[in-house]
């Protein structure tokens, strides 16, 4: 009778536990990075299969004193494809 009583209790738990996650990713913020744009500067990024690869040619143009530097406060600079999607 107690191992029925546990096993009610262990599934109860995982019902309500998965509700709760279930419910936070609903409520979850929408995205509000830019993807990248899929202009003549960036389409060749759209080519190159890894993010890591396509990531080495970002500094060519986001680096200071370069055509499009990025701000002070921007995130790390050597992963711009997690945040911007390749879409």
């Amino acid at each position: 009778m107690k191992k029925k009583r546990n096993m009610w209790v262990l599934n109860g738990t995982f019902v309500i536990i998965s509700v709760a996650i279930v419910a936070f990713l609903l409520n979850a913020p929408e995205e509000t990075t830019s993807a990248l744009p899929k202009d003549d500067n960036h389409i060749k990024l759209f080519d190159i299969k890894g993010k890591k690869e396509a990531e080495k040619f970002c500094g060519e143009c986001h680096d200071i004193g370069k055509e499009a530097p990025l701000p002070e406060d921007h995130p790390p600079k050597y992963r711009c494809l997690f945040c911007h999607k390749r879409k």
